[in-house]
């Protein structure tokens, strides 16, 4: 049984990785491009064009995107079209586990996974104009406290990355190892 996988960008090397790890000769992946997390209301349309076009060519089809910012259209639109997706808020959410992501109840932190580690300045920083503006720090971090690295990865690079993009944002820095976490079991829970 042929399956798909439509990703957010951001998740690319992560899935890759888990399919070479265990060997899962029967997924393909397609990703959408990561920067729809600037807007994601546009996100939605995206993975149902994605869905509609591979429909025909797959048994299945998994969206590995979690809410990410839709407000639930994402949910709804997986629902209509009969696909499944992951559960949760975000990737942050899933990486950590959900049930251990509520249970901190971290609403004054920032996250990073190791793909924004990477493209912090990219996806955060010049985005936001803070290369330019970097006065607009305050109304856009001043309320968090703690810049929290979930590492999908052991990699000393990105976890000094992460702390620079702490450093630049004023904010404390916490590294936490978290692995693929439930993106692992779901994708795991998806029948051959």
């Amino acid at each position: 049984m042929k399956t798909l996988i439509i990703a957010c960008g951001a998740l690319a090397r992560e899935v890759l990785a888990l399919i070479k790890l265990n060997n899962w000769q029967h997924m393909e992946l397609s990703c959408l491009p990561a920067d729809l997390h600037l807007r994601p209301e546009k996100i939605p349309d995206a993975v149902e064009a994605a869905v509609e076009a591979a429909r025909d060519k797959y048994e299945r089809i998994f969206v590995a995107y979690a809410d990410c910012g839709t407000g639930g259209l994402l949910a709804a639109r997986c629902e209509k079209l009969g696909v499944e997706m992951i559960s949760g808020p975000h990737c942050y959410s899933f990486f950590e586990g959900n049930e251990a992501f509520d249970a901190r109840g971290e609403v004054t932190s920032f996250y990073l996974t190791d793909f924004l580690a990477r493209q912090f300045d990219a996806f955060v920083w010049r985005p936001m104009g803070l290369d330019k503006h970097p006065e607009l720090r305050d109304m856009y971090f001043g309320n968090y406290d703690k810049l929290v690295y979930l590492a999908q990865t052991e990699d000393d690079s990105l976890t000094a990355a992460a702390g620079v993009a702490a450093q630049k944002l004023g904010l404390e820095f916490e590294r936490r190892f978290s692995g693929y976490g439930d993106l692992s079991m779901h994708l795991k829970a998806l029948p051959y």
